[in-house]
């Protein structure tokens, strides 16, 4: 080679390595930083600081869209980001895609912003490319900012009992001073009607994460978590949750990102640390136990309060990552495994048996291995009429405890190939809608022999919790023959959302319609002592009936 070429070939480079770190150093400077970051983690993000971030994204990246997830209560529009290579412009973009869609929600109490600040350092790092190959087989939608009214109402008064961010954080109900992790079943939120709507009905995401800041037993493991626990929902998806994905979730965290969990939950007695450790119930009023009725992967994350909040923020982005990097890795497994849930589930309503049930009532038990939590010697210090006061000394001690996670039946009830209502009842058919479920009404009248609910006994709890008086019943079914008229509203167990359908109508379920109190007025009579019938019956067997579907 002539020396020109070569000095020729070498000006090439170093001009190519030259315009190669102004692009890098220009990435550098249009990299946008946190709040949470450029404070040195003592502030959080308020709510036009995310949209600011956001929109800065978008300038500088094509591989991020924001999709409206609701308008609050107070006006606010929550976004939801859409990030892919390249983003799907619609669910329908995804229909010949064999890309995985999964959901990261933060904020849903806004006085827990870990997540709000890990998802938004998450959402800046795949886009800048630092972890765009996750964008080979996912594409991941993120509500940083779920609960934008709660997030405005930031106060160093809020949540003092966590270290930090000293400039305060928000509070944990939303513009209607609802809390919106218990409202997955009665719906009442613009919030949480926006995610069924705007996310799940619309995207489908196979795996669901949702993101908080635990009060309760101290440790040294930054980040906690737990799956979807409804034994109403398909146990196979409890199963591989708890036996294989997390697991391997949580040594990806502690292999590749250096951070330790653990499964979430507190001391059953701290007194008596012994006897075992357990999450919260398993109602599917909590979003992810909800997730999991409706046959998706679902996982509460629960990040550690006293840890300071640099940490905290670190370890959930950390537990973000090797979330995402299981997915991405296991993804046409986890497909697999919802695709298979789905076709089960409906099959089970084409004709359901003797041994297909309905759980109202659970054992709780141990899973078949303890767990390992770095804990403390703890002080306890009974105080009259309330409450004892915990604390933790400065001692460390290692804990090795039987985890009771388990759900099981106490009592059940056969699974109905379908439920008639035939009041005129827009309010229960509109519920059923939005979530998704497939509500039919008879275009002819007809004789069938169904279940009747006899209702003996009704109790309302005197103390008003998120704006009802919750009910439960005591009853009875009766075998009976009953004319049902054109217009009665028909709902299948025939369909991907039959273990949530059930929920809602069964009148013993202990997160349905009744214990919300929709349906009030039908049971209880304005006159008399004695109770009306519950007005949903239960079709055992397979019928053919004329009917429509309601859109």
């Amino acid at each position: 080679m002539k020396t020109w070429d070569r000095f020729f070939i070498v000006v090439l480079a170093l001009a190519l390595t030259s315009y190669l770190c102004a692009l890098c150093s220009m990435a550098a400077q249009e990299r946008p930083l946190t709040v949470a970051e450029s404070s040195q983690f003592t502030e959080t993000s308020r709510y036009a600081d995310v949209m600011k971030f956001v929109r800065k994204l978008q300038e500088n990246s094509s591989l991020i869209r924001v999709e409206k997830l609701c308008v609050t209560t107070e006006g606010r529009d929550v976004p939801l980001l859409v990030i892919g290579n390249p983003p799907p412009s619609s669910p329908f973009d995804l229909k010949h895609d064999k890309r995985a869609v999964v959901y990261i929600q933060a904020n849903i109490h806004a006085g827990e912003v870990e997540g709000k600040e890990a998802s938004l350092m998450l959402a800046r790092d795949i886009v800048f490319n630092d972890k765009c190959n996750l964008l080979d087989n996912l594409v991941i939608l993120i509500a940083p900012i779920f609960n934008a009214d709660g997030n405005e109402k930031i106060s160093p008064e809020n949540r003092r009992n966590q270290v930090g961010p000293e400039k305060g954080v928000g509070v944990r109900y939303n513009g209607q001073h609802l809390d919106l992790n218990r409202d997955s079943m009665k719906m009442e939120s613009p919030e949480v009607q926006g995610l069924v709507r705007n996310v799940l009905m619309r995207w489908d995401p196979l795996f669901v994460l949702d993101s908080h800041t635990h009060n309760g037993s101290y440790h040294e493991e930054p980040v906690t978590y737990v799956w979807g626990l409804n034994p109403n929902g398909d146990t196979s998806l409890i199963s591989y949750m708890r036996d294989k994905m997390m697991p391997a979730v949580s040594k990806i965290l502690r292999e590749k990102y250096n951070t330790l969990s653990l499964p979430h939950g507190d001391f059953i007695d701290a007194r008596n640390p012994e006897k075992g450790w357990r999450p919260l119930g398993p109602q599917p009023r909590y979003i992810s136990n909800y997730i999991g009725l409706r046959n998706r992967l679902s996982i509460l994350n629960e990040n550690y309060p006293y840890k300071d909040f640099k940490e905290r923020v670190k370890g959930c982005y950390y537990f973000f990552l090797s979330i995402l990097d299981y997915c991405s890795a296991h993804k046409a497994e986890i497909q697999e495994l919802i695709s298979l849930t789905d076709k089960r589930t409906v099959q089970r309503g084409i004709n359901p048996s003797d041994e297909d049930s309905f759980i109202l009532e659970y054992d709780l038990e141990p899973m078949d291995r303890k767990i390992t939590v770095l804990g403390y010697e703890m002080e306890v210090v009974e105080r009259e009429g309330s409450r004892p006061r915990i604390t933790k000394t400065d001692k460390k001690r290692t804990y090795h405890l039987p985890y009771l996670c388990n759900y099981v039946s106490k009592r059940s009830i056969r699974f109905p190939y379908a439920y008639l209502i035939p009041l005129p009842v827009p309010e229960i058919a509109e519920k059923l809608l939005q979530h998704g479920i497939t509500v039919e009404r008879l275009t002819k009248s007809v004789k069938l022999h169904v279940e009747t609910f006899k209702i003996k006994e009704i109790k309302s709890m005197e103390r008003i919790y998120q704006g009802h008086h919750m009910n439960t019943v005591k009853g009875e079914y009766v075998i009976e023959t009953r004319k049902f008229p054109e217009g009665t509203l028909f709902i299948s167990t025939a369909q991907t959302l039959a273990n949530v359908a059930v929920y809602l109508l069964e009148p013993e379920s202990d997160d349905g319609l009744l214990v919300w109190n929709f349906f009030d007025r039908y049971i209880v009579p304005q006159w008399g002592t004695r109770f009306q019938t519950y007005p949903v019956y239960r079709l055992l067997n397979p019928a053919h009936l004329a009917k429509k579907v309601i859109m």
